[in-house]
């Protein structure tokens, strides 16, 4: 049988800072040290993040996009469907009059759009997420108040607890805590 492996229980490490000017700091230079797979959390939006976590995802707009031309398409192709199966001719109308098929062929890109775009999003997000393990850690709840949390999770390639530990212990932080994966219930 074989050994698990020193992170298979730790879901990554978490270092908080007191000011915004120290976690970019910090993120910089795990950016820099090769760390690819790390979070941050802060209580207000800080624009440099950004680029230095690596969050560089456009999908949303292009699920949007789909999502409209697919509603777009339904609804022109029901009614050109049921115009054809079901002829019903009045004073003169031309049978397919693409005029009047407009305001469901609108209706049905708008509701597919946003349909596609929320539950695009969720999945991307993987919502919903009732318990995340940093929710474990007692001062995690700062994020939200005044403190700036960044994350190395376990699963990046240069991450290991030791190491990754003292290069984290070495940018300055308030603390370094271990996130540790939580027990899902069966």
């Amino acid at each position: 049988m074989r050994e698990p492996s020193p992170k298979s229980d730790v879901f990554g490490l978490l270092a908080e800072f007191d000011r915004p000017e120290r976690l970019i700091a910090a993120a910089k230079r795990a950016r820099k040290a090769g760390f690819r797979a790390m979070e941050a959390y802060t209580p207000y939006p800080i624009n440099e993040l950004t680029d230095l976590l690596g969050f560089k995802e456009n999908i949303v707009p292009w699920l949007t996009l789909f999502g409209g031309m697919f509603g777009a398409a339904g609804g022109y192709g029901l009614q050109l469907y049921t115009n054809h199966a079901y002829q019903i001719e009045i004073g003169g109308r031309p049978l397919y009059a693409w005029q009047s098929f407009m305001l469901i062929t609108f209706e049905l890109t708008v509701l597919f759009a946003v349909l596609f775009s929320i539950f695009g999003m969720l999945l991307l997000n993987r919502l919903p997420r009732l318990h995340h393990p940093l929710f474990d850690i007692e001062a995690f709840h700062l994020a939200s108040a005044d403190k700036f949390f960044l994350v190395l999770f376990s699963n990046d390639d240069r991450f290991h607890p030791k190491r990754t530990r003292r290069f984290l212990e070495s940018l300055g932080p308030v603390r370094v805590e271990t996130v540790q994966h939580t027990e899902q219930p069966e």
